[in-house]
């Protein structure tokens, strides 16, 4: 911290301190994580059901060819996430979080039940695979604006002592909503015939996103809005603009440099998730010859095992700092991805078991710090914006593509490591990117006042604002 920054803090007063009630951050938290949890409820749903909605969809297709186009559909609606971030960023920035997130959410939720009333490629035809992939374009454009404004929500509502716990919950919630998606569909595939589920059972679960965003959208309409924001709006008349300060090509020029680390962190982020999630199924039955309930079974509970360990590497993070952890998982992706997918490649059950466990362990140093460490990266005033734009642009590119790519490769090379090989750049990517980050644990957010738990924590943190100030002036006082 810098001499003038310690100047101009130790001149705060308890009224210049946001103390966050600890119910609304609570709230705020649950209400944020439920939206993750219905995204990744449906890409559970689809990514377990990507061989049947191959066959669907595509029933003219060999089975790789099917697979492909399954997760082509599924790629495509990554192609419309950076529009709905720069659609529904700016909207955040201007009218408020909440607001936005509660309209992304009733969209999510839309898209994925319409997907469930589309009919098969027997029925109409090609106007089957078309209004697949326009549900599917809905439900991108939806999620542009729901990371970012999620995981803004929570850091703009957590203290700085907490953050990093505090938004690990989103992740969970990620978690969450995939394991409640793949396990439903699991049991279905366990006790459906297969005729049965093709007919007509596949479309039970994205039926359900009826009610889960019904009941997202009514917790989301009950909350607040963050402090972070009532502040900004509280100055904004002093801005020389009823508006966010900057327009969208000047916010690229501008911040350039922190899209560009936010890119390079959601690169290291979402290619570990997308392989992990969404292909990972389709790679242990279609390419190493498992069992479909085998391998849907022990996806899950690796999924299972990450989620403590996501809130774990959360709240370890606002101890010792988010650079060490997420260094430490992209290191591991350089060494150890080779050796995890020569694990899985064994065909023993055991030690495939072991090797998902090790890329699952290195995922949560990701999961668990990434909803704290991106927000912090940008002001108020953009931050919506910003982190809509640079994670959906990153996720666009390097995320939802993973799978496709993957399974591209694969097939092309018939070298079955290729996704430990798109790890490993992933990880050196996501290494050089940790090395340019400033540290953020325990720090306010960029453009917000510090955010406390107490008024008794208030006081002890100006007192101690104003020793750090003492000992600075004392320490350049000529000789």
């Amino acid at each position: 911290m810098s001499t003038g920054t310690i100047s101009k803090q130790s001149d705060l007063t308890v009224n210049d301190i946001t103390v966050i009630d600890n119910k609304l951050l609570k709230r705020a938290v649950s209400a944020a994580a439920l939206g993750n949890t219905m995204e990744w409820f449906d890409f559970g749903v689809y990514s377990y059901l990507a061989v049947i909605i191959g066959q669907v969809f595509f029933p003219g297709a060999s089975n790789t060819a099917q697979l492909i186009a399954s997760f082509g559909t599924f790629a495509a609606a990554f192609l419309v996430r950076p529009i709905g971030g720069m659609v529904f960023g700016p909207l955040g920035d201007r009218f408020g979080r909440q607001k936005v997130l509660a309209f992304t959410m009733i969209m999510m939720s839309i898209g994925t039940f319409c997907i469930g009333l589309i009919p098969s490629y027997a029925s109409i035809g090609i106007a089957a695979p078309i209004l697949l992939l326009a549900a599917r374009l809905m439900q991108g454009f939806s999620t542009g604006g729901e990371y970012g404004g999620a995981a803004t929500f929570i850091a703009e509502y957590s203290t700085d002592k907490r953050r990093g716990f505090m938004g690990s919950f989103l992740e969970f919630g990620t978690l969450a909503g995939y394991l409640l998606g793949a396990s439903l569909v699991t049991g279905m595939i366990a006790l459906l015939p297969h005729q049965a589920m093709m007919d007509w059972g596949w479309r039970i679960p994205f039926f359900l996103a009826a009610p889960l965003g019904l009941f997202g959208l009514y917790i989301r309409l009950k909350l607040e809005e963050t402090p972070a924001f009532k502040e900004h709006m509280d100055k904004r008349e002093e801005l020389e603009h009823n508006k966010p300060q900057f327009t969208l090509l000047q916010m690229l020029r501008v911040q350039s440099k922190p899209l560009l680390k936010c890119i390079g962190l959601v690169l290291l982020f979402n290619v570990s998730n997308y392989m992990l999630t969404a292909y990972m199924p389709s790679y242990l039955t279609g390419v190493l010859g498992m069992s479909e309930l085998s391998g849907l079974m022990l996806v899950m509970v690796i999924m299972f095992i990450m989620m403590p360990l996501t809130l774990m590497w959360g709240h370890l993070t606002d101890r010792i700092g988010r650079k060490p952890v997420i260094g430490l998982g992209a290191l591991g992706l350089i060494l150890l991805a080779i050796p995890s997918y020569m694990l899985i490649g064994s065909g023993n059950m055991m030690l495939v078991f072991a090797g998902l466990a090790v890329l699952g362990l290195l995922h949560t140093c990701f999961s668990g710090t990434m909803p704290a460490t991106l927000p912090a990266l940008f002001v108020t005033d953009i931050r919506y914006s910003a982190l809509a734009i640079g994670f959906n642009l990153s996720v666009s590119l390097f995320g939802g593509t993973t799978p496709l790519i993957t399974a591209w490769l694969v097939d092309t090379t018939h070298n079955a490591m290729m996704p430990a090989y798109y790890m490993m750049g992933a990880g050196i990517v996501g290494l050089i990117t940790v090395l340019t980050l400033s540290e953020t644990a325990r720090k306010p957010l960029k453009g917000s006042s510090p955010a406390v738990a107490t008024k008794a924590e208030a006081h002890k943190l100006i007192d101690k604002l104003r020793k750090q100030r003492g000992r600075k002036v004392q320490q350049h006082k000529p000789a």
